[in-house]
């Protein structure tokens, strides 16, 4: 596999948050080091926060594994009422099916940029408790419903 010219890998600011959420990522940019390698077991994002800027809603997930690791900047890791300053060279894991939910926020004046690895389950079922969200991905997609199960 050739050398990945991370530059030429554009910085997506969307989100698949149906509105009203999509807006609170704002300041959030991603580049898809994994899918510009081709890889399909997990991904690889590499991760700006602007100041102010939230990774995600809090949120943890079934069925995947998550890894962050801090490149630059000072994170604030916020695992359901627990908040841990992550700095540059610092990382935190989240197991699939244990529910503490998490979410990383930039409190600071400064970028963050820190990489994210996730795997790729083939189903998935992602729970915000925050939130009046509920998400699965299956063969057929992505799905977003509030908590009772009527769509956005």
């Amino acid at each position: 596999m050739p050398k990945i010219d991370i530059d030429a890998i554009p910085a997506k600011t969307m989100t698949i948050y149906p509105a009203p959420f999509a807006a609170l990522t704002e300041g959030r940019a991603k580049r898809a080091l994994g899918n510009a390698g081709g890889l399909a077991r997990f991904g690889v994002n590499l991760t700006r926060l602007a100041p102010g800027a939230i990774s995600s809603l809090k949120h943890w997930h079934e069925n995947e594994d998550e890894f962050v690791f801090i490149l630059e900047g000072e994170a604030t890791l916020v695992e359901n009422d627990t908040e841990t300053q992550l700095s540059a060279g610092e990382a935190a894991t989240f197991k699939a099916g244990n529910d503490v939910a998490h979410q990383l926020l930039n409190r600071s004046a400064c970028d963050v940029v820190y990489l994210e690895v996730g795997s790729r389950a083939e189903e998935e079922h992602a729970h915000y408790p925050d939130h009046d969200l509920d998400y699965r991905r299956d063969a057929t997609g992505h799905h977003f419903t509030r908590k009772d199960g009527t769509p956005y």
